[in-house]
């Protein structure tokens, strides 16, 4: 079998689009991702239905709620309205039986099914093994299989004898805000965001290592980012420990706390501009849109050597790791290479537009060579 590396060689070019439209049941539809794989400067041909609304979900609801298309029940109402089943997140509530009954349904119809294997790894998983069960039953039925990086790609040869093509993950943050230019300033800001303590996140190994290397190098200051609902009893994500500590630190004046609610897009991406250097404090996973958002933005980052966030875009890397823990000292040796080189990676909107119109092409030739 090829290399799956040789496949995220050059992508194919935009092509006008089809007079027939091509309509895609993506799972979900909504995701930033999944929206930024379509051309924005041309018609390409591809129309992905709308996430259709679960019942009892409220409009305004900000709660996860499990797709509705990936409910059997849904494949045989609506098969005659898509051509294409493209999986990309949200099987997290999924039995491998629940998923062999998706699978089942397409065949039932002879509807091509398409999965972008973003997580090898479920970040919101402690236990790899439900997420594991699900790429069994996935991987092995899907008729043609994308991922972000090589690495990824060898990964699903490895364990599954399946080719995937790499195809790079879009642009992030919004094609106009792209072009602002970064705030001037003189200190050197690290950043770590520990949003709600994902199962994936070793946060204080990483803070205390940031906050020594941090004191050690003039104008230069730590900033520990975390959700009000860390501090919530009633919430599944309350980690009293976790906060204690944070806020003695920031007492101590080793870094500044900013305890908030969850940041909308704007102000998501000012707290990343405001940054040099943002820190990833993952120790399991396999992508991050995080990373290209700061790619995106101009702002460096210090990725773990789990996963394949390296394969991304250009950034720093360290040693962390579920197996090995925390490598402090290479960790501290990042910070001070950002410090010392303040490297300045950052897409243009020129060629975040090209290569979005590249993927958007490749997305459409995959589906019409399944179609063909």
């Amino acid at each position: 079998m090829d290399d799956p590396t040789t496949l995220s060689t050059p992508l194919p070019r935009a092509a006008p689009a089809s007079v027939v439209p091509l309509r895609v049941a993506s799972v979900p539809a909504g995701h930033v991702y999944v929206r930024h794989c379509a051309d924005e400067q041309q018609a390409d041909g591809v129309v992905r239905l709308a996430d259709p609304r679960p019942n009892g979900a409220p409009s305004t609801s900000q709660r996860w709620w499990p797709p509705v298309m990936l409910d059997p029940g849904w494949v045989h109402a609506h098969h005659q309205d898509f051509d294409v089943f493209h999986l990309h997140f949200g099987f997290d509530a999924q039995s491998p039986q629940e998923l062999s009954s998706l699978v089942a349904a397409l065949r039932r119809y002879g509807k091509p099914f398409v999965q972008t294997v973003h997580d090898l790894r479920n970040p919101h998983q402690p236990d790899p093994r439900p997420h594991a069960a699900a790429l069994d039953v996935l991987i092995p039925a899907a008729d043609h299989l994308i991922t972000l990086t090589p690495g990824a790609a060898r990964e699903i040869l490895r364990r599954w004898n399946r080719t995937a093509t790499v195809l790079p993950h879009p642009h992030v943050v919004d094609l106009p805000r792209l072009s602002r230019p970064r705030p001037g300033r003189t200190a050197f800001r690290v950043g770590v965001h520990a949003k709600s303590l994902r199962p994936n996140m070793s946060l204080l190994p990483v803070v205390r290592t940031l906050a020594g290397t941090t004191a050690e190098l003039p104008d230069a200051e730590l900033h520990v980012n975390i959700h009000h609902e860390v501090g919530d009893p009633q919430a599944h994500a309350y980690a009293p420990n976790v906060l204690s500590e944070l806020r003695s630190l920031a007492d101590s004046g080793a870094l500044r706390l900013h305890e908030h609610d969850y940041f909308d897009d704007d102000r998501l991406w000012d707290y990343l501009t405001g940054l040099d250097l943002s820190v990833l404090p993952y120790t399991f996973g396999t992508h991050s849109g995080w990373l290209e958002a700061c790619h995106d933005l101009g702002t460096a980052v210090a990725a773990p050597s789990c996963g394949f966030y390296a394969e991304q875009r250009p950034c720093l890397s360290y040693g962390h790791t579920e197996q090995d823990g925390l490598d402090e000292a290479s960790l501290a040796s990042a910070v001070r290479e950002a410090y010392r080189t303040r490297p300045h990676w950052r897409a243009s909107a020129a060629e975040r537009t090209a290569e979005r119109a590249r993927v958007a092409a490749a997305h459409r030739a995959v589906y019409r060579g399944l179609l063909a």
